[in-house]
C-alpha cells in the first residue's frame, strides 16, 4: 500500500505522460522540457500555467484560467515567452524516435567492466548488509589469482575496440585479500604494455583494515577509492559494527583522513546509508563534510521486513529532508567550501549520451559480476542468486536464459512505467536489482525509489538554477 501523501506525490512527478514537468523546490519555480532537457527558472505566472498545461499548450485556455488571478497582460506576457521558448524546441519538444534510439543500443560496443568479488567474507557485521553479513548466502571465500587472472583475460578479449576498460575490487572486505588485489592490479599492468587496454581500479572498502601499506598503494594504484561511512558516530556504530558489537566509526574516520590527505586529486567517495533510525539524514552529510571530505553519498536503505528498513510511511519525511538538504548545500558552497553529494549530480551541459540515458548501469552487457568461484552475474547485487549465473570465467557466458539480451532490453522505452515519467533521461530507469528484489521483475521499478529518485533531481535542478543566478 501507498500512502495518501506519496500517492499524491506521484500523481505530480510521475505516471503519466508529460512534455513539459513545472514544480517548485525551496521557493525556486522551474520547469523542465522532458524531451530536449532544458531547464528554465520561472516566474510565478509562467510556473502556474506550465503546470497547468503540461502536455498540451494553448495560450487562449491559460488567459482564460488564470486573468482573474494574475491579469490579462501579465498572463499574456508569460505566454508568448512560453509560444517563443516553444518555437526554439525548449518547451514541448517532442518525443524522441524510439525505434531509432532502440535501433542505436543493438551496437554491441562490448563489455566495459567487470566487478570482482575478491573476498566474500568480511570483518564487520553491518545490519543492514545486502550481501548477508559478506558471505552472499553462500561459503565465505576468497577469489583465488587464477579466477582473478581468467576475469581480466575474458574482460580484455569481450571488451571489443574499447581502450578504457574498468575493475573494481568488491567484497564482502576486498582488502581481506589484498595480495590479490596487488596481483591483478599487476597483471592488469602487464596487459597494459601491450598498448591496446588501459584499465582503470576503483576498490570498494568499509575502512577499517586501511594502513600505512594498503593506503599509499591504494593512492598510487586505484582511480577511485569508496570508503562506507554512515555519519554521525550513534548512527554509524549502531550499523556498522564488529562481530563483537564493536562500533566502526572511529577506526574508519582515522582511516578514511589519511587516505583523503595524501590522495591528490585523485576521485574518492564517502558512501554512506541512512535507515528510518536516522531520517535527518542531511544531518549525517554535513557531519562527515565537517570531518573534512567533500565527496560524499548517503543512499537510502533497500529491502523489506526489517525494524530499519524505509517504507511509505517514511517518505514524506524523506522528500521534505532532500529539500533541506539542498538548501543547506547551496549556502555551504556559497561560503567558497566544495561539497559533491553524489545524488544532485545532474551535468546539464556535458552529461551521458542519450544510450547511457536510456540504459544506465549496462549491468548484464557491458557490466558483469564475478563471485570467488568465477561465476559471471549481471551485477554485484544479483551475486548469490543461482538464477542470475551467466556463465563463469572458464568458459565464457553460458546464457540459456537469455539474461544478457533481458538486461539490454530492459530501459526506459521498454518498461511501461518509465515510458510517461518526466524524469526518465535523468534517472535512466532506476536499479534493476531494486527492481527485482522489490516486485520479482526487473522490469517494474520499486515506485517508493522512484518517488525518491525524482524528488532527488527536482532538487538538483533546483541547485543548478540557484547557483547559477547566484554567479549570474
Amino acid at each position: 500500500m501507498v500512502s495518501k501523501e506519496v500517492k499524491q506525490y506521484m500523481l505530480l512527478s510521475g505516471g503519466e505522460l508529460k512534455l513539459v514537468h513545472a514544480f517548485e523546490v525551496n521557493g525556486f519555480y522551474i520547469a523542465v522540457d522532458v524531451n530536449s532537457g532544458s531547464v528554465h527558472s520561472l516566474d510565478r505566472i509562467t510556473y502556474e500555467i506550465l503546470k497547468a498545461f503540461p502536455d498540451d499548450f494553448s495560450k487562449d485556455k491559460a488567459i482564460q484560467k488564470f486573468k482573474e488571478i494574475f491579469g490579462v497582460d501579465n498572463v499574456k506576457e508569460a505566454c508568448e515567452e512560453i509560444e517563443r521558448l516553444k518555437e526554439e524546441g525548449m518547451l514541448y519538444s517532442p518525443e524522441l524516435g524510439e525505434a531509432s534510439l532502440l535501433q542505436q543500443l543493438e551496437n554491441d560496443n562490448g563489455l566495459k567492466a567487470l566487478c570482482l568479488h575478491v573476498a566474500h567474507d568480511c570483518n564487520l557485521s553491518c545490519k543492514y548488509c545486502f550481501a548477508s553479513k559478506g558471505s552472499y548466502c553462500s561459503d565465505r571465500m576468497l577469489m583465488p589469482e587464477e579466477v582473478a587472472f581468467r576475469a581480466l583475460d575474458y574482460l580484455v578479449s569481450h571488451s571489443g575496440n574499447r581502450r578504457n576498460i574498468e575493475v573494481d575490487f568488491f567484497g564482502g572486505e576486498p582488502l581481506l585479500n589484498f595480495d590479490v588485489v596487488k596481483s591483478v592490479v599487476a597483471y592488469g599492468k602487464e596487459i597494459e604494455k601491450q598498448g591496446r587496454k588501459k584499465f582503470h581500479f576503483t576498490i570498494t572498502t568499509n575502512g577499517t583494515l586501511l594502513d600505512r601499506e594498503k593506503i599509499d598503494y591504494i593512492n598510487e594504484n586505484m582511480d577511485n577509492v569508496v570508503i562506507s561511512l554512515d555519519g554521525r558516530k550513534s548512527i554509524h556504530d549502531s550499523m556498522r559494527y564488529h562481530r563483537n558489537g564493536r562500533g566502526s566509526y572511529d577506526r574508519i574516520v582515522n582511516s578514511a583522513k589519511q587516505l583523503v590527505s595524501s590522495r591528490g586529486n585523485k576521485s574518492y567517495y564517502i558512501r554512506g546509508t541512512f535507515t528510518n533510525k536516522n531520517l535527518d539524514f542531511s544531518e549525517d552529510v554535513f557531519h562527515i563534510a565537517g570531518l573534512g571530505f567533500d565527496e560524499i553519498s548517503i543512499e537510502p536503505v533497500v529491502g523489506s521486513g526489517q525494524p530499519f528498513h524505509i517504507t511509505e510511511e517514511h517518505v514524506p519525511a524523506i522528500l521534505d529532508e532532500y529539500e533541506k538538504l539542498a538548501k543547506r548545500c547551496i549556502e555551504y558552497l556559497k561560503t567558497g567550501k566544495r561539497l559533491n553529494f553524489y545524488h544532485f549530480n545532474v551535468n546539464l551541459y556535458g552529461g551521458p549520451c542519450i544510450q547511457r540515458r536510456i540504459v544506465a548501469c549496462g549491468a548484464g552487457f557491458e557490466y558483469l559480476a564475478v563471485s570467488p568461484e568465477g561465476h559471471f552475474y549481471p551485477c554485484h547485487q544479483f551475486v548469490g542468486q543461482p538464477q542470475f549465473i551467466m556463465g563463469d570465467v572458464f568458459k565464457g557466458i553460458d546464457d540459456p536464459r537469455g539474461l544478457s539480451d533481458r538486461f539490454k532490453r530492459c530501459n526506459i522505452l521498454t518498461k511501461e512505467k518509465c515510458r510517461d515519467c518526466w524524469a526518465k533521461y535523468f534517472c535512466s530507469g532506476g536499479c534493476h536489482a531494486n527492481a527485482y528484489f522489490t516486485n520479482g521483475s526487473i522490469d517494474i521499478p520499486n515506485e517508493l525509489a522512484c518517488v525518491m529518485q525524482r524528488k532527488r533531481i527536482e532538487c538538483a535542478l533546483m541547485m543548478e538554477v540557484a547557483l547559477s543566478l547566484e554567479s549570474a
